[in-house]
């Protein structure tokens, strides 16, 4: 799913290549250090909040993880090698590199990112006030279970019991999460969970587009079936104009007319109005 969006970031990091993030990350036995993800103590951090909590890891943690995750390999990269001799050095160019590739490969569609995690935080909230954590859990991925005193991962035959020990959970929408769920339990930290929030895959590929039922068409008319069927993500007035071919105040005029069906719910992120499904809107587009 994430084709379309590595073919036009690789000619843009191939002139200005982090080789040290990418290093640390594109490491041979699957482990990512752990300091990288560190999870947010509020809602909606920034990317410098981030890079400040990475910042103020403890170097003997950034030198152990960092060359851990190479750990048993014969030709060891000069850029992880630094970090034994000199994780200060090798921690600055990292986070700077981070910022790099923030820049390139991420900025460009961080809007719509960053809507979709909106859209999921508001759809996750009101589940969770509707019908109570358990059901919330569950929805958040088939793998997932709560008995609200232990998580469950499945994975495939197995599954991982999770005790929260008086944390609490944070759940971390991630577009690059693909499929699957991630969790992070480590005993010092606070416990996460990192999964896809909905429509994730139409996230990255606006050409994939499911069409309305008939029913949804023969009860709304097919333009409004389109525009409901559209906003399982979010959408301005202006993207829902153009992935629909219509003219903006037509898409305008659909959008008020399912907001007042009380169908879809418009909020502000930044400057943008994006608009989403709400949750009989769900119950009709399929959700």
């Amino acid at each position: 799913m994430y084709a379309s969006w590595r073919a036009q970031v690789r000619p843009v990091l191939a002139t200005a290549r982090p080789e040290t993030f990418l290093a640390v990350v594109s490491r041979p036995n699957g482990w990512v250090p752990d300091f990288l993800s560190p999870v947010p103590p509020v809602a909606r951090p920034l990317l410098r909040d981030e890079l400040a909590m990475i910042a103020a890891t403890p170097l003997d943690r950034v030198a152990y993880e960092v060359t851990h995750a190479w750990r048993g390999t014969a030709d060891v990269p000069p850029v992880i090698a630094r970090f034994t001799r000199d994780p200060a050095g090798g921690l600055a160019v990292l986070l700077r590199e981070i910022r790099q590739y923030f820049d390139l490969a991420l900025a460009p569609y961080w809007p719509r990112l960053r809507a979709a995690a909106e859209a999921e935080i508001t759809h996750r909230a009101r589940s969770a006030a509707e019908h109570g954590p358990r059901t919330l859990v569950r929805d958040l991925h088939p793998s997932l279970s709560w008995d609200e005193t232990t998580l469950r991962i499945g994975y495939g035959d197995q599954a991982d019991d999770l005790g929260l020990d008086g944390h609490g959970l944070t759940l971390l929408p991630s577009s690059f999460a693909g499929p699957k769920v991630f969790a992070l339990t480590e005993p010092r930290q606070a416990r996460a969970l990192w999964y896809p929030p909905r429509g994730y895959g139409a996230l990255w590929d606006g050409s994939v587009r499911s069409s309305p039922t008939e029913a949804l068409a023969a009860l709304l008319g097919p333009t409004r079936a389109a525009v409901l069927t559209l906003l399982a993500v979010p959408h301005s007035t202006g993207e829902v104009a153009e992935a629909l071919g219509l003219a903006a105040a037509t898409a305008s005029h659909h959008l008020t007319t399912l907001r007042d069906a009380g169908l879809v719910t418009g909020s502000r992120v930044g400057r943008r109005l994006e608009y989403l499904r709400t949750g009989l809107g769900e119950q009709l587009g399929g959700g």
